[in-house]
C-alpha cells in the first residue's frame, strides 16, 4: 500500500472534477484525481457529447430522407440508408478523442490520476482500490465530484428491454418500437433522434406537457416538431410496468398497452452519494444533495463539493464553473460561484435555450417586467434555413431596463446561449442589446429586435 500526499484530492473525474484538477494544476497545487472509469464523466462518455453526436447523425439522416422527395429550393436525392453500427462507431471515436484530450490536459498540468475506486476515510484521507492494490491519499483539501446516475422507476428497473440513456447511446440497432418514459430534455432529445432514424416512438409524460420545466410558449414549437416526425405523446400518463412486449401506461382514459422493443426510462438523475464514504463525513445536506455555499465549500473545513452531487441544475457547464471556483479559492483567490446565470439548452428540433429568468419567474420574484418577443418568421436568416418556427424573447426590469432573462426556441439557437448569458452576466440593459450592431443576415438579429420591441422601437415587425 502506497501513501500519497497532496494539496488537493479530487474524487471524481467528470466535468466538475477534472476542471477543478486542471485549474488547481494551473495554480501549481499538488493535485491527485481519483476516477474509477474514464475521465470526462457522464457528460463526455455517456451523456452530452455522445448524445449530441447521435442527434446530429439523426438530423442528417432525416434531412436526407426529406430531400429524397425534393425541396423548395430544387434539391432532390436518392433514398438514403443508415448504417447504425457505423454511426455508433463514429460517436465512440469522437468520445475517445475527447477522453484522451482530457487525460492529456490533466497530465500537462501536473495532475496525478489514480484509476480506481475511491473511498473517503475522513475529510482528509481517501483509500483508492486499484487493479494492483490499494493506495492511501492524504490531502489538505478534498473536492467531492462524484456526479449522478440515471434514476430508476420502481416498476421499471434497468435491465433487458428497460434501458437508461447510457444504453440508448450504444444500442446495436435502431429499435423498431421505442417507448420513452419522461419528456424532459433527455427523453425529448433521444426520443426525437430515434424517431428521425426510423423508430416508432411513444413518449409517456406524467405532467400536462412535454419539457415541463420550460414555459408553454417555448414548448409549443418543440411539440410541433415531435408531431411532424411522428412521435406519439401521452400526457398526464404514468408508466405502470411491462407486460410482455408492451409498456403498461395509466392514462387519463384508462390503462393502455404501448408496444415496445425497448423502454427508455428518462425521469431524471440522482446524485451519487453512496459507496464512497459520505457516511463518514459530517456534511450538511439539502435533501439528497450536499449543501455548499457560494464558494462550493461544505460544512466541513477543507471539504468542497461540485457538480451534480450539489443539486440542480445538473449541467456540465455548471459543474465546470464550480470546479474553477473551488480551485481558485483553494489557491487563495477571491472567487464566488454565481448561480444566477446558468444557461440551459434542449437539443430538440427546434432547439430551446434559456438563460436567467422567464417573464413569469421574474414577475414571481417581485419584478415589474418589460417583455419583448421577436419571431423567426420575420428573420431573413431563419427563412433561408427553413427555420421560421420559433422566436427570441427578452425580459427586463420595467424601471431600469436591466435584463433579467432571455429565452429562444428555433433552429440553431443553442449557439446563442453564450450571448444571452453574457448580457445577463454583465448587467446589460435593453438599450445595450438594442444598441449593439448585429450582423445581417443572422439569427442573432432576433435578439436585438426583441430588445427593440421591449422598448417599443421594433424595426421589422
Amino acid at each position: 500500500m502506497a501513501e500519497i500526499a497532496a494539496k488537493v484530492l479530487v474524487l471524481g473525474g467528470g466535468p466538475g472534477g477534472y476542471v477543478a484538477a486542471i485549474r488547481a494544476g494551473h495554480h501549481g497545487l499538488g493535485t491527485v484525481l481519483v476516477e474509477d472509469t474514464k475521465v470526462g464523466g457522464t457528460c463526455l462518455n455517456v451523456g452530452c457529447i455522445p448524445s449530441k453526436a447521435l442527434i446530429h447523425a439523426a438530423d442528417e439522416y432525416a434531412l436526407a430522407v426529406a430531400r429524397a422527395a425534393g425541396s423548395p429550393f430544387g434539391l432532390s436525392t436518392g433514398a438514403p440508408a443508415l448504417d447504425f453500427a457505423r454511426t455508433v462507431a463514429w460517436k465512440d471515436g469522437l468520445v475517445a478523442r475527447l477522453n484522451s484530450g482530457v487525460a492529456s490536459l490533466l497530465k500537462k498540468n501536473g495532475v496525478k490520476i489514480l484509476r480506481g475506486r475511491g473511498t473517503l476515510l475522513d475529510g482528509k484521507t481517501c483509500r483508492v482500490d486499484t487493479d494492483v492494490g490499494a493506495d492511501t491519499v492524504r490531502a489538505e483539501h478534498v473536492v467531492i465530484a462524484t456526479g449522478s446516475r440515471a434514476a430508476e422507476l420502481p416498476g421499471l428497473p434497468f435491465g433487458g428491454a428497460v434501458i437508461s440513456s447510457t444504453e440508448a447511446l450504444s444500442l446495436p440497432e435502431v429499435p423498431r418500437r421505442l417507448a420513452v418514459v419522461g419528456a424532459g430534455y433527455i427523453g425529448a432529445e433521444l426520443g426525437l433522434a430515434f424517431a428521425k432514424m426510423g423508430a416508432a416512438v411513444t413518449i409517456v409524460e406524467a405532467a400536462d406537457r412535454i419539457l415541463p420545466s420550460y414555459d408553454a410558449d417555448l414548448v409549443r414549437p418543440v411539440r410541433r416538431g415531435l408531431d411532424a416526425h411522428g412521435v406519439a405523446v401521452m400526457l398526464d400518463a404514468r408508466a405502470a410496468g411491462l407486460d410482455g412486449g408492451a409498456l403498461l401506461v395509466d392514462a387519463p382514459d384508462g390503462r393502455r398497452r404501448v408496444p415496445a422493443d425497448r423502454v427508455l426510462v428518462a425521469v431524471g438523475r440522482r446524485p451519487k452519494t453512496a459507496g464512497w464514504g459520505l457516511e463518514r463525513l459530517d456534511l450538511d445536506m439539502e435533501g439528497p444533495f450536499i449543501r455548499v455555499d457560494e464558494r462550493c465549500a461544505t460544512s466541513m473545513r477543507g471539504v468542497w463539493a461540485v457538480g451534480d452531487v450539489t443539486g440542480e441544475p445538473m449541467l456540465a457547464h455548471r459543474a465546470m464553473a464550480q470546479g474553477e471556483t473551488v480551485a481558485d479559492v483553494i489557491a487563495g483567490r477571491r472567487r464566488a460561484f454565481d448561480r444566477r446565470v446558468i444557461p440551459s439548452v434542449v437539443f430538440t428540433d427546434p432547439e430551446v435555450v434559456s438563460a436567467g429568468l422567464s417573464p413569469a419567474e421574474a414577475a414571481a420574484a417581485g419584478h415589474e417586467v418589460k417583455v419583448g418577443l421577436f419571431p423567426f418568421a420575420a428573420n431573413g436568416r431563419a427563412m433561408t434555413l427553413e427555420g421560421e418556427d420559433g422566436f427570441v424573447r427578452i425580459a427586463a426590469r420595467a424601471d431600469n431596463h436591466v435584463v433579467l432573462g432571455i429565452q429562444a426556441v428555433g433552429r440553431g439557437v443553442a449557439e446563442m446561449a453564450a450571448a444571452f448569458g453574457l448580457a445577463i452576466e454583465m448587467g446589460a440593459r435593453l438599450e445595450d442589446v438594442a444598441g449593439t450592431v448585429h450582423a445581417h443576415p443572422t439569427l442573432g438579429e432576433a435578439f436585438q429586435e426583441a430588445s427593440l420591441r421591449a422598448l417599443g422601437e421594433a424595426l421589422h415587425i
